[in-house]
């Protein structure tokens, strides 16, 4: 083969070859997936949203609000898929009963949750995270987000309803690219006082939105605080630009960035 018979030398070598139709069929079969997966269809507010510093987010799922935000799932796909394989993993026989997994959690009636792992050997309850490098960089270098503690603290919280004893709660935030050795483990001592003061802002929230009734009232959304800020494009109730907050939150974000619903 001379060079210029070369395969980069083709002709058309140098353009993007056309999409495979195969492609959008395999994307939708893995979204409708998704979309009918028991966490998408998880209804009631959990430990994992109480610790949200926005009020207008917890309001928006306590009213189990339409979303207008949806997303690439891809992320939370692959966190899922870890979380089944290590269950599987500390779950088996050979460790002897040491680790309990995927064990379910009522941190007080209606609020309950799914605590990834516990210690029997040194009580301690465990969360798997798995995340970006930018984000491992950041939980490296102070600690857990706000949200990520009280949802820790919670299922602790429930563990010790369900009889057990509970020393110490800990997130281990595994790499979503990268190497295992890239692991970062945060724990501390489990402390009640964390439970109490998110629960009791939880309750503030609920009874704010119980009096402004926005379901009802839908200009009252402007009265429940935001806090907006660059995680906005995450929120299931982000849509850039709106001016009606029953259709969305605008967030602080531009429109051109993250991810956005048709």
């Amino acid at each position: 083969m001379t060079v210029a018979e070369g395969p980069f030398n083709q002709p058309g070598g140098g353009a993007s070859p056309p999409e495979d139709p195969l492609r959008p069929v395999l994307l939708s079969g893995i979204r409708a997936a998704d979309a009918g997966s028991a966490r998408s269809r998880q209804a009631a507010i959990g430990p994992s949203e109480v610790g949200e510093p926005c009020d207008r987010r917890v309001a928006y799922r306590l009213l189990d609000w339409p979303t207008s935000n949806g997303g690439d799932p891809w992320f939370a796909i692959i966190g899922t898929a870890v979380h089944a394989w290590l269950a599987d993993a500390f779950g088996h026989a050979r460790h002897g009963g040491r680790w309990l997994v995927e064990q379910r959690v009522t941190v007080r009636p209606g609020l309950r949750g799914t605590a990834d792992l516990y210690d029997t050997a040194r009580p301690t309850v465990i969360d798997w995270k798995v995340v970006g490098k930018s984000s491992l960089d950041r939980y490296r270098a102070h600690g857990p987000s706000p949200r990520y503690r009280v949802q820790i603290h919670l299922y602790a919280a429930g563990m010790v309803n369900a009889g057990r004893r509970v020393d110490r709660v800990a997130i281990a935030f595994l790499p979503r690219s990268g190497f295992l050795d890239g692991a970062h483990l945060w724990s501390e001592p489990f402390d009640p006082a964390v439970v109490e003061r998110a629960l009791a802002r939880l309750d503030a929230i609920t009874e704010l939105v119980c009096l402004l009734d926005p379901e009802q009232a839908p200009e009252r959304w402007s009265v429940i605080p935001a806090s907006p800020s660059s995680e906005c494009r995450f929120c299931p109730f982000w849509r850039p630009g709106s001016t009606d907050l029953s259709k969305g939150c605008p967030g602080d974000t531009p429109a051109q960035i993250g991810r956005t619903a048709a």
